[in-house]
This record gives structure tokens, sequence and C-alpha cells, in this order.
């Protein structure tokens, strides 16, 4: 049985203190971050760490993010902390921005994905925060869902993949941000972007100078994954996926075109984007690409809901959080991409 707490209403640190005596045994807990929804265990609890693996179907070669709420705590994660981490983790946490450093001896390889580096941030949340706080312990967490699925955003997306298979739950309603973490290789240099997020890159690089972006970003495929969403397919809903992208009246004419064709074939067919093109469903992701970014996830889970067999999404610009936003509906689709 999976327990919910519901705290839609803010932290209520008695009610979470359950949810972190959990953490402190080993057990697994779902909890909201500013990015998307994260399965918690103890980071340096070997055990607890391998029932993430096992409740998500993860690949163990996929390495999972240590949640810290204090920068003292780094400091037991990894072996150095090179300068470049100190003025980002200054600049931008708590906040979507997760950095990779070597690691300490005491973290466990399964918590690294049998890496000799671990990938630390610190969540802008409340009660992640708390959570951290209140275990006492650095919290392994991937977003709480099964593998492969699109990103969970609020506990019911949390539920649909893990009631049953997980301990607790605790509801903060939906997340702010709506993608994952960026992540920044600091054993690198010079640093690399291995995945991009809810922290533009602009903004990093207007810190830290030159951040080269690793080709796995933009598709290439890659052995060895040095941060979640490089190796495997992410974010996928059952249905098939198209992307349209390339300059605003094209992609219109293009969907348009794509979403006839598809339903003279007799496919229901779902446009994700800022207008129906004339398919069967559709969901209006928003006109800002913060308000893509924050329904992005929702609406592939939302298209499976209403049983469509193709999603056709509409592209957007790669700068700012359209970097991340397309990053995420190119690994959905599978690479299935029309340009245009």
């Amino acid at each position: 049985m999976t327990i919910v707490i519901n705290m839609r209403r803010g932290l209520d640190k008695r009610k979470l203190m359950v949810a972190a005596r959990l953490i402190r045994e080993g057990k697994l807990v779902a909890f909201p971050t500013e990015t998307v929804y994260g399965l918690g265990a103890d980071a340096l609890n070997e055990r607890a760490v391998r029932r993430i693996f096992e409740a998500k179907n993860r690949p163990a070669d996929n390495p999972l993010i240590v949640h810290i709420a204090d920068f003292e705590q780094l400091k037991e994660l990894a072996q150095e902390i090179p300068k470049e981490a100190k003025l980002l983790a200054e600049r931008f946490w708590p906040g979507p921005l997760t950095l990779v450093l070597l690691k300490a001896e005491n973290v466990p390889r399964v918590t690294t994905g049998g890496l000799d580096a671990v990938a630390v941030r610190m969540p802008a949340h409340e009660i992640a925060l708390a959570l951290i706080r209140l275990s006492g312990k650095p919290i392994a967490a991937p977003s709480a869902n099964i593998s492969g699925r699109p990103s969970p955003t609020t506990a019911e997306h949390v539920a649909e993949d893990l009631y049953g298979k997980i301990e607790c739950i605790v509801d903060g309603g939906e997340t702010r941000i709506g993608v994952e973490s960026t992540v920044i290789d600091l054993t690198e240099r010079p640093p690399v972007l291995l995945r991009p997020g809810g922290l533009p890159l602009e903004d990093i690089e207007a810190v830290i100078g030159k951040v080269r972006i690793h080709p796995a970003v933009f598709g290439k495929k890659t052995d060895v994954a040095k941060a979640p969403g490089m190796k495997y397919r992410h974010y996928a809903p059952r249905a098939e996926v198209i992307v349209v992208e390339g300059s605003r009246e094209r992609v219109e004419a293009k969907i348009a075109e794509v979403v006839e064709e598809l339903k003279r074939k007799g496919l229901r067919v779902g446009v994700i984007g800022r207008e129906s093109y004339g398919a069967d469903e559709f969901y209006h992701l928003g006109e800002t690409v913060e308000e893509v970014a924050r329904n992005l996830f929702r609406a592939l889970r939302e298209m499976d809901k209403r049983g469509v067999d193709v999603i056709v999404a509409e592209g957007v610009e790669e700068k700012g959080l359209g970097l991340a936003v397309m990053n995420r509906l190119r690994k959905a689709a599978g690479y299935k991409i029309i340009r245009v």
C-alpha cells in the first residue's frame, strides 16, 4: 500500500516527518520539486537505491541525481569542489541546476550508474528541502515515473505509474517548471552540458563562460550516460509522436497537412501546440516557452488518456527553455522529426 500525504496547502513538517522516517528506513518516497516529482531514497543506502531502479524498471547504468539541502552536504558527496561549482551554486542554488563532480568514496556506485562521478543539485521547493533536512540524508531521486514515460508534474501522474510499488507519495500540487534540471559536467574542461533543463544555458555561460554541448543533447547515440536522459528513450507516451519544427508559418502549414494525411488513414490524431489544425484532440501548450515547458509532460499523458494513435507536436525556438523543450519532444518522438 502507498501512503499519500496531502500538502497542497503548503509545508506541514509534522506530516512530512512520516515521509522522512520512511527515507531513513530505506523506503521510497515520491515528492515534489520545482521541476518534476522525484522518487527518493537515501542516496548512501545501496539497498534503498536499488529499489528505485526496480520500481521504475530503470537501466542500472542510468545515473541518479542526489538532492541536498545545504552546500555543506556537497562536501560529503564530492572529492573536490571546483571554483565553477561554487560560482554556480552561489548563483543558482536552490534551483534547477545539477552539477556533475568526481564522487567521494562513500557514494555507492549504484547511485552513480557505475561511474566515478556524482550528479548533485539543491531543489528550490520547500517540501523537498524540508524532507532532506528532516530525514538527515542526501536523497537520490530520478523522476517518479516508469522509465521511458513522460515525467510526472503532479502527484496523480506519480500514482498512475507507481501506486502500490512505493511506500509514500507527498502531494505538493503541480510543479512550477515542468521539465527536469539542467545538468552540467564539471569533470570536463570546458564544462559540458549533458542535459538541457529548467535553467537556460545562456544563464550558466554568463557565470562560468563557454560550455560545450554534448552531442547526445541533439540525438547522437552515446555508450556512456553521465546524466539521466542521455542514453535511453525518455518522456514517451504510448501514442506515436511526430515533431514538426522550423519557421512558424511553415510549421503551421505542415502540421495541418500531416494531420489531414493521418486522419485519412483512419488514425485518431492529437495535436499539442498553439492551434488544433483540425486534429481529433488538442492540448494548448501555451504562448510562452515557460508555459510550454510547464504543460509539456501533462499534455503527453493527457493525449494517452484521450486515446489518440498519433501525437503531432509543434516545435519551439531553441532559445532559453526552448532547448530543453525540444530535447524532450525529440526524445519522446524517438527522433521522428519533420523539419520544414
